[in-house]
């Protein structure tokens, strides 16, 4: 069954076609009649409050069983006998490239259902490691990066394994 406009229908379309140029040839539709301009009222839309996927979730340690893991999983991922699905090594890259890629990286496993993945710093060449290697950490903390991460572990002192969120 096809549903009719509404004059608040048509008054609220008027008004946001106010603002765009018309295709050539097309003319703008006139608000209803019977309304000026300045009485078209637009339909209040109900305020949604979605909290930040980023500031619900605890921080994030390497090494340490997150909430939300069951034992099974937890012992499989840690111990690597979870599959590696995926990897990305960011050896030689600067911080800013190398925070770019982890990002799309991330964003493009979490796309494909990927469950595991691993990300090589690389060692560093200092005594307390290198750039990348101390800055993953804080990266995999991050609003942006945060809410894609179940869990870490490193499988050796240049690589970290991440145990993705399942998409629902």
């Amino acid at each position: 069954m096809r549903q009719r406009l509404t004059e608040a229908d048509r008054a609220e379309w008027a008004h946001f076609v106010r603002h765009v140029a018309p295709l050539p040839g097309r003319v703008r539709p006139e608000p209803p009649s019977g309304l000026p301009p300045a009485a078209v009222q637009l339909r209040e839309r109900p305020a949604t409050t979605v909290p930040r996927r980023g500031a619900l979730l605890a921080a994030l340690t390497i090494g340490v069983k997150p909430a939300g893991i069951d034992n099974a999983t937890w012992h499989r991922f840690r111990t690597g006998r979870m599959p590696v699905e995926r990897t990305l090594d960011l050896h030689g890259q600067t911080a800013h490239r190398a925070f770019h890629s982890l990002r799309h990286f991330l964003r493009a496993a979490q796309a494909d259902e990927v469950r595991a993945v691993e990300v090589i710093t690389g060692r560093g060449s200092v005594e307390g490691g290198g750039v990348l290697r101390r800055e993953l950490p804080l990266w995999v903390n991050l609003a942006g990066l945060r809410p894609f991460i179940l869990a870490a572990v490193y499988t050796n002192p240049g690589a970290v394994r991440l145990l993705l969120r399942r998409v629902r």
